[in-house]
């Protein structure tokens, strides 16, 4: 097991149990092996699943057919905030079970409406399938807010991995395309750039770190069509030439990740451009801690910081301004 003295004990004992365990790597299987270990890892590190007023499985109009949602209404009446979550998984893993006790908990502890959404993989199918699938059913939402239980000025978008890719891209298009205006954008530890690895976090962590160099380039082989495709910004949101009037950010690094320095360079590029962000780097912290609250301390302090966001979220508005960091 790696030796580094920056890792929280919590994580220690999670490597080490790793290695106990033993397997093969991910990236050495087909995707639908990995995806069943990566769900069932997943399962054993996210805790009791928190419970809620209502837990619905709907399905949202899509251009590649219905898109499966799992809406999660906590308890109390009237209007609540709503966000729209994409797991994470590199486009290739996970789905609406794999990232359920993460939306129960945002749920519960936020009091908002949350709608995880089922997008299609790759690489049976490539990108932009999901981006289009995330923008369409957050479009659906936007569309059936009220019924939903949803304040229509009070909608988030919000993801893990390269779930916060996708939240971003959606946050971009909406703006382009005249959408309704987002409150806020939640991007935990999102992949801002699928050109290049070449950062100083994925050189000195692409080994023993659970999320290692050898499985992005895995998941990147399987998710574009073609090399070019990472050019574009829908998949390397870093590059997005114009950020201005973006929704407000909450942006959540981990330490230890090789996809650390791009996500902070992206928030970094969103306060350039004017866009109120605030960022939080977790000390001692591994990809994907966030969906470890059954072990990890840290991750159920970042659920509780995601939740907090969402109760204070103000009213959209066409433009943001400022920028405010941790």
């Amino acid at each position: 097991m790696v030796q580094d003295d920056r890792l929280d004990p919590e994580v220690r004992a999670v490597l080490a149990a790793m290695e106990a365990q033993g397997g093969p790597p991910l990236e050495s299987l087909p995707p639908q092996t990995a995806r069943e270990l990566a769900g069932e890892a997943l399962k054993a590190v996210s805790g009791e699943p928190e419970q809620v007023a209502r837990v619905e499985d709907r399905q949202a109009p899509g251009a590649g057919g219905p898109i499966p949602v799992r809406v999660y209404t906590p308890d109390g009446a009237g209007s609540r905030p709503g966000l729209v979550y994409f797991h994470g998984g590199g486009w290739v893993l996970g789905n609406i079970e794999s990232h359920d006790g993460v939306c129960r908990a945002l749920a519960r502890r936020s009091g908002a409406v949350v709608v995880s959404v089922d997008y299609r993989l790759a690489p049976e199918y490539k990108f932009p399938a999901a981006v289009d699938d995330c923008h369409a059913a957050t479009v659906w939402v936007a569309a059936n807010a009220s019924s939903l239980g949803i304040d229509p000025g009070r909608i988030a978008v919000g993801g893990d991995s390269a779930g916060g890719t996708l939240a971003t891209v959606v946050a971009r298009k909406f703006r382009d395309q005249g959408g309704p205006s987002l409150a806020l954008q939640v991007l935990v530890y999102p992949v801002a750039n699928m050109q290049s690895f070449d950062t100083a976090s994925h050189r000195e962590f692409a080994d023993g770190y659970y999320l290692t160099g050898p499985l992005m380039e895995w998941f990147r082989a399987h998710y574009l069509a073609q090399p070019a495709d990472g050019a574009s910004i829908d998949a390397s949101p870093l590059f997005t030439p114009d950020l201005r009037g973006l929704p407000p950010a909450l942006v959540i690094t981990a330490e230890c990740d090789v996809l650390r320095d791009e996500g902070e360079a992206y928030a970094k590029r969103l306060q350039e451009a004017g866009v109120l962000v605030t960022h939080t780097r977790y000390r001692g912290m591994i990809h994907p801690f966030f969906s470890m609250p059954g072990v990890l301390t840290q991750a159920r302090k970042a659920i509780d910081q995601v939740a907090a966001a969402l109760r204070e979220m103000q009213p959209a508005r066409r433009a943001s301004a400022g920028s405010a960091a941790d």
